[in-house]
C-alpha cells in the first residue's frame, strides 16, 4: 500500500507548472535589463534564473509535504535545476542553464534505455499506481519514451545552439511542455489496450 496522500490535481498542476510560469513571466519583464552586483552586469536571463531555482525547490518541497513521496524524476530533475542553476549565475553564463533540459532527457532516456536492455522498465516503478498497465505495455511505452526523450534533447541543443534566447525560452516553456502533453494523449491506444483492470472488492 503506497503512503502517498491524495491532493486535488489543480493543486498539483499549479506546483508543477508553476515555476516554469514564473520564470515565462519574469523573463519576459526583465530581458532587457541589466543589474550589476558586487562590480558585475547580470542580464535579466541570470537574475531570472537566480529566481527560478529556490522557486522549483519549494515547490517540489509543498508537493512532497502534500502528499508524502516524491518521484527520483523529480529528485533528479531538481539537483540539475540547482548545479545548472547554480553554474549560470555563479559563472554569469546563461548557456549551461539552457543545457540543462538536454542533461536531464539524455539522463532520463538513459536510465529508461538502461532498464529496457535488462529487460525492465523503470518507468513501471515510477507511474504503475496511477497507470496501471500490463508488463508488455510498460516496455512498450518505456521504449517510446526513452526515444522521446532523445529527441527532446536533439531539439533542445539545436534551439538554444542556433536560435535567439527568446526563441528558447518559448520553446522551453511551450514547445516542450506541449510536447509532453501531446506524447501521453497520443498513447491512449496502448493504455486502453494493455490496461489491467481493478478488480471490485466483494
Amino acid at each position: 500500500m503506497s503512503d502517498e496522500k491524495k491532493i486535488n490535481p489543480i493543486v498539483k498542476l499549479l506546483l508543477d507548472l508553476g515555476p516554469l510560469v514564473v520564470f515565462f513571466i519574469a523573463y519576459s519583464k526583465m530581458k532587457d535589463q541589466t543589474f550589476s552586483y558586487g562590480g558585475e552586469d547580470y542580464n535579466g536571463f541570470i537574475v531570472v534564473t537566480l529566481l527560478f531555482v529556490p522557486l522549483l525547490a519549494l515547490t517540489t518541497f509543498i508537493l512532497y509535504r502534500l502528499t508524502g513521496k516524491i518521484s527520483v524524476m523529480q529528485i533528479m530533475t531538481l539537483l540539475i535545476v540547482v548545479v545548472f542553476g547554480g553554474l549560470t549565475v555563479w559563472l554569469n553564463d546563461e548557456r549551461f542553464f539552457k543545457m540543462k533540459p538536454t542533461l536531464i532527457y539524455v539522463l532520463f532516456a538513459g536510465i529508461l534505455g538502461f532498464g529496457l536492455l535488462r529487460g525492465k522498465s523503470y518507468l513501471m516503478h515510477v507511474m504503475d499506481e496511477a497507470m496501471p498497465l500490463q508488463l508488455e505495455g510498460w516496455m512498450i511505452l518505456t521504449k517510446r519514451l526513452a526515444l522521446f526523450f532523445a529527441g527532446l534533447a536533439v531539439a533542445n541543443e539545436f534551439v538554444w545552439r542556433t536560435m535567439s534566447t527568446d526563441t528558447w525560452v518559448n520553446f522551453k516553456v511551450f514547445g516542450l511542455t506541449i510536447a509532453m502533453f501531446a506524447f501521453f494523449m497520443t498513447q491512449g491506444k496502448l493504455m486502453q489496450k494493455y490496461a489491467i483492470e481493478e478488480k471490485e472488492e466483494s
